[in-house]
């Protein structure tokens, strides 16, 4: 593989470098920018600039309470839906076929 840039930087006591600003700037982040690293099955790391997720903090806290709880509670924090609610959903669609894999059409917003 040929290299178009190579740098190197090297580790601190506490396992922390510096990212060289050439590489920096290859990758087009800055200060408070995110990168992503791969190690692949033959010890090799390629980084990456790490895209950006859209969060929600009310969502993202709804899942930290639920990680929570799992800990807390590992044998009683899943259980399965009551039947009742289970005919109920399954009278709410009906005979609907649904295909997970087909495309969805106009736009979505997650």
């Amino acid at each position: 593989m040929g290299a178009l840039l190579k740098e190197e930087s090297t580790i601190t006591a506490k396992g922390q470098t510096t990212v060289p600003k050439s590489v920096r700037q290859a990758l087009g982040v800055d200060y408070g920018g995110r990168i992503a690293f791969f190690v692949d099955d033959q010890r090799r790391v390629y980084v990456e600039k790490a895209t950006e997720e859209a969060s929600d903090p009310v969502v993202d806290r709804f899942l930290e309470f639920l990680a929570q709880d799992m800990r807390k509670h590992p044998g009683t924090s899943i259980a399965a839906l009551p039947a009742s609610l289970r005919d109920r959903a399954a009278a709410l669609v009906g005979d609907m076929d649904v295909d997970l894999d087909a495309e969805i059409d106009g736009d979505v917003s997650l």
